[in-house]
């Protein structure tokens, strides 16, 4: 297994993983507790770590959420708390669903020993999200935390690439978006209006990026040998059926 496929092998893995954590009802209740809507809380609670900073920089990092609804959830999230804030709760919430949710996975050890190897060897230019997160302490220590931390600092990382990739093939945020499995329905979700593009003449660019993603973020598994890469993808695999159960 090449780090190339690698990466590509363990978006899914990643990204079941931390959509768990992201509907866990403890998540969902953290929101209203705060007083903010759920859109408000999934703006500021992910983009929060980069502090006390205008709309217009949240939705350059968040890129696919289009920039009127980043300003909505921004804006809203201001009025009643800081969004670093927000980002701090998030964490102790991830922490908490870590040590609850992946404290008993019978190979954690291990999966910490190399998810920790290759978050140390991801290399944060352009990934502004990514490096934000990597520098928040995290407020609790046991392996489903860190664990839980760790996973989700590598999605993060295959996100900020993927951002990367798709400016990098000439398309839109919301091009790629329209390009991708969900088309339209996934524009609606992120808050953009029609008219949308047509699909068709899109498809092709978005793969040309998914490649280059996975070449991007390939670059921090080759901190791995073959034998470490191919166990690392096959305990992302086996956690996130346990999730999903």
């Amino acid at each position: 297994m090449t780090p190339d496929q690698a990466a590509a092998n363990a978006k899914a893995g990643l990204a079941t993983i931390v959509g768990a954590f992201a509907e866990s009802p403890q998540t969902l209740r953290r929101a209203r507790l705060l007083g903010l809507s759920g859109w408000a809380y999934h703006v500021s609670a992910r983009a929060g770590a980069l502090g006390e900073v205008r709309p217009e920089t949240v939705a350059s990092a968040l890129a696919f959420i289009a920039p009127d609804a980043v300003t909505d959830g921004w804006e809203a999230t201001v009025k009643a708390s800081a969004p670093s804030e927000v980002a701090a709760w998030h964490l102790h919430e991830l922490c908490t669903w870590g040590v609850e949710q992946l404290g008993g996975f019978p190979r954690l050890t291990r999966l910490l020993e190399l998810s920790h190897r290759v978050v140390d060897a991801v290399d944060p230019a352009g990934l502004p999200l990514f490096a934000a997160w990597r520098a928040m302490p995290p407020p609790e220590t046991a392996p489903g935390a860190r664990a839980a931390v760790l996973l989700h600092l590598l999605h993060e990382h295959r996100q900020g690439v993927h951002v990367i990739a798709v400016r990098a093939s000439g398309l839109s945020p919301l091009e790629a978006i329209i390009a991708g499995p969900d088309g339209e329905t996934g524009a609606v979700a992120f808050g953009w209006q029609p008219p949308y593009p047509p699909a068709g003449p899109l498809v092709r660019r978005l793969m040309w990026a998914e490649a280059v993603a996975h070449s991007l973020a390939g670059q921090a598994y080759a901190t791995l040998d073959r034998a470490e890469r191919l166990e690392f993808t096959g305990l992302l695999e086996s956690l996130s059926h346990r999730l999903a159960r």
